[in-house]
């Protein structure tokens, strides 16, 4: 089991989250915890393709943080 980090953004009326080190990795949803259920399908899904083709499975790198400005 890897554990990804995922960013959420607001957009207009819904929610959208992506995986920085799943390139294509994307969902949405129309609030918070909806995009976090598609994202954790969509990551399951993406690495499953990726099983599939034969292709490296990308190590989690990215680091999420909050930083105070």
């Amino acid at each position: 089991m890897m554990r990804y980090a995922v960013v959420i953004e607001k957009a207009d009326g819904n929610y959208s989250a992506y995986v920085p080190d799943l390139p294509g990795c994307v969902a949405t949803g129309a609030t918070v915890a909806e995009v976090e259920t598609e994202i954790r399908a969509a990551i399951r899904f993406h690495v499953d393709g990726l099983k599939a083709d034969g292709a490296p499975i990308p190590n989690p790198t990215s680091i999420a943080e909050y930083v105070e400005a």
